[in-house]
This record gives structure tokens, C-alpha cells and sequence, in this order.
């Protein structure tokens, strides 16, 4: 039985964010495999961090920049070791490299932080987006990450053209793996709320992610204005984890647009609602609340940047529009028109079906990791820029974190 290690960069909460919900779905692929995982993480737990040990995960704190980790990660000696996203790859991996030279690296990088950040800055700007803004300091650290692994998980075949096109990543160390959903059966259609026992319009999203935001006040100040005089019966509701105050004070009943805080079980409440609203202007990766709407059949309108890298050729689960008036009418007619709003939900199925099955990729990842794993050394020998980074970076990161170290050790306590 192989070990896994999987160093977390927070406890995942699935029911706060499709990042947690991500994690959940690679440790089932893994369990399913038989690995022995064991999952670490330096944050503290919440009230909503997911409980790893049902699913005979071991669970172990450990201290970030704290020479602990090195006895820990020697003891357990995984075969594999998962970083989640860059940064935690920048903490531990020189120490994992030095205590277990042969484990294999896997990087999962949810989504590209760089081009969410560089989306994000041109949005904010007022600039449109260039690929020249991808050069980023951001992006030297994640490809640099990317480059220091064994196998980088990637979750959108766009983010994978950019890698390779953009930046010259050879493919070997890319691999593409969406989200692994159980398809839609018909039995589950079949329990689904009709068209007419359902009424309003949601949006969902984590808060502590900027896009989510920004999509409420894109509600707030241009879309819902418009639309609750089109239909005024309808309301908007809004829910996510960690709202802050800022978007607390959105709530405004006199209006009809409600701020609902978190939703304990992110399907079963939208599975309530006509139509999912996700104005998304900047982000990146694949969008879990489309995912969950499509698991739900709710249709949704969004943006070309919200349904990038999901629609794959096929039809919408709704409609793709960045005009704020398109936006709103597209809105009134899946709200009010059956047969639309019932050709956006099958759109949905099949699109799940054919792009998020986890029976369609489980397997093939598995045995990718196994060919790589027992050719690993000609694997790195073929990604020698990354065993100079691994070199160099090693070193510089090293002494930072060993220099805090000591840092801490001479603080009063």
C-alpha cells in the first residue's frame, strides 16, 4: 500500500468552497486506489473544516518554517507527496526533497493564481486584458513551482494551452483533471423541482475570492436594478461563505436583493431556485457553482470568462452573454419561458456528463501517476530546467525559511 502525503494549505471545507469540495473528490480517487493517506496542514481547523478521519484519513498539524516537519515527513516516508496550490509547494517541498529525494511531487494548482490575478488587476484598472499581463512576478513563482514538480494538476485545458503556449511548460509535466462528479442519472432528474415549484434568483460564492465579490456588486449596481423591474415579484438571493461587512450591507429587502450568508449544503439550496445569476468579469479554472447548477438543473447566465474552459464545444446550461442588457434579458427568459429553461437544464446534463464524469478520468490519472512513478528518475531527467530551479530555489528558500526559524526560536514566549 502506497502512502500519500498531502500538505494542505488550509483544512478543506467543501461546503465553503469548491477548492475544499476539489480536495474531498482527490482523496476518494486516491482512497478508492488504496493509498494510505495521510493529510497535513499548518492553518487552523474550523467549524466547517471537513472530518478527513470518516474517511480513514490520518490528520496531522504541523508548523510551517519549523525543523518538526522534517522528523515528520522522514518518519512517514511517503511514496507521494501532494502539494495544494504554490505556495505550500514553496514551504515544504525543499524539505520533503530533502528528507524523501525519492518521493514523487504532485502539485495541484486548483486554479492559475496568475491569471486570476492578472485578470483581476486589468479589471481594476480598466484595462483590457493582454496575455502580456501573464508575465507577472505571480507567475514566476507558481511556473516555478510547476517546474520543481513531478506532475502538475491542471483543471482547465485553457490554463493548460497558456502553460504550454505561453510559457513553454513541457506537457509531461502537465496533467489535465477537471472536477470528478458522479454523472446524472435519470433517477436524479427525475427528483428534481419542476420549473413551476421553483421561484427567484441566487448566486453563491466564497467571499475570501475577489471574483465572488466583484459578482455581487455587478448584481447589485447594474444587472438587478434593471431586472427586478422586468419581473417584480422575483428576488435575488445571495449566498457564500465568510461574507464580510461590506457585503453584509448589500442586503436590502425594500429592493429584493437578500445577502443569505452560507449555505450549509450548496445543491440542495440552489436546487430551489429558477435561475443561478454569475456576472463573473475576472477569475480563472473551472467554477464549482456551475458545476453544482448543473447538478441541480439550474440554468444560469454568465459570462464568456465564467463558462471559460467548461463548455468544451457544447451547449450552455443557459446563456453566455457579457452585455449587461443581453444579460438581463436572457435572465427574464429563462425565468419565465418553460421550454428554454428546460433545454438549458438537459444542456446541463449532458455537459456534466461528458465533461466532469469522474468515471472518465479517475482511472486514467491513477495509472498516469503509476508510469511516472516507477520511471521517475529519467521523468526529472527530461525536466532538468526544473531540477535547476529545484537547485537554486531549494537554497534560497531554505535559508528564508531556516532564518525565521531560528527568528522564532529566539522570540520570549
Amino acid at each position: 500500500m502506497k502512502k500519500l502525503l498531502i500538505i494542505g494549505q488550509v483544512w478543506p471545507e467543501p461546503t465553503s468552497s469548491a477548492a475544499g469540495t476539489r480536495m474531498i473528490q482527490l482523496v476518494d480517487c486516491f482512497l478508492k486506489a488504496n493509498f494510505e493517506i495521510t493529510f497535513a496542514c499548518a492553518a487552523s481547523k474550523s467549524d466547517f473544516s471537513f472530518d478527513l478521519k470518516s474517511k480513514a484519513v490520518n490528520e496531522v498539524e504541523i508548523k510551517l518554517n519549523d525543523e518538526s516537519f522534517n522528523d515528520f515527513v522522514r518518519d512517514l516516508n511517503p511514496e507521494i507527496v501532494l502539494f495544494d496550490r504554490f505556495m505550500i509547494e514553496e514551504q515544504y517541498s525543499w524539505r520533503v526533497t530533502n528528507e524523501c529525494p525519492n518521493a514523487m511531487k504532485i502539485l495541484d494548482t486548483e486554479d492559475l493564481h496568475f491569471l486570476r490575478n492578472a485578470r483581476q488587476n486589468a479589471s481594476k484598472k480598466g484595462i483590457e486584458f493582454t496575455n502580456d499581463l501573464l508575465f507577472s512576478d505571480l507567475a514566476k513563482r507558481e511556473i516555478a513551482a510547476i517546474l520543481r514538480c513531478d506532475l502538475s494538476l491542471i483543471i482547465s485545458k485553457q490554463e493548460i494551452e497558456i502553460l504550454q503556449n505561453q510559457f513553454k511548460i513541457d506537457e509531461s509535466l502537465l496533467y489535465y483533471l477537471p472536477f470528478l462528479e458522479e454523472s446524472i442519472t435519470k433517477e436524479k432528474v427525475d427528483n428534481w423541482a419542476n420549473f413551476e415549484s421553483r421561484e427567484h434568483f441566487m448566486f453563491i460564492g466564497n467571499f475570501i475570492h475577489e471574483p465572488n465579490f466583484n459578482c455581487v456588486q455587478t448584481l447589485k449596481t447594474e444587472i438587478w436594478p434593471i431586472l427586478k423591474k422586468k419581473l417584480p415579484k422575483a428576488e435575488l438571493h445571495i449566498y457564500g461563505a465568510y461574507p464580510t461587512q461590506k457585503v453584509i450591507q448589500l442586503n436590502n429587502p425594500k429592493e429584493r436583493f437578500f445577502i443569505k450568508g452560507r449555505a450549509d449544503d450548496a445543491q440542495k439550496t440552489m436546487s430551489n431556485y429558477k435561475v443561478l445569476l454569475a456576472p463573473i468579469q475576472f477569475g480563472a479554472g473551472v467554477k464549482g457553482k456551475f458545476v453544482d447548477a448543473m447538478q441541480t438543473g439550474t440554468p444560469n447566465v454568465t459570462t464568456s470568462v465564467g463558462a471559460e474552459a467548461m463548455q468544451e464545444n457544447l451547449d450552455w446550461n443557459g446563456f453566455i452573454v457579457d452585455d449587461v442588457d443581453a444579460f438581463v434579458d436572457k435572465a427574464v427568459v429563462l425565468y419565465t419561458n418553460e421550454i428554454e429553461w428546460k433545454k438549458a437544464q438537459q444542456n446541463g446534463i449532458k455537459l456534466l456528463n461528458e465533461n466532469y464524469n469522474s468515471v472518465l478520468f479517475e482511472n486514467d490519472f491513477l495509472n498516469k501517476i503509476e508510469l511516472v512513478f516507477k520511471d521517475l528518475n529519467n521523468h526529472r531527467n527530461h525536466n532538468f530546467i526544473g531540477q535547476i530551479l529545484q537547485h537554486h530555489s531549494n537554497q534560497s528558500t531554505k535559508y528564508m525559511s531556516l532564518w525565521i526559524e531560528q527568528k522564532n526560536k529566539s522570540l520570549p514566549v
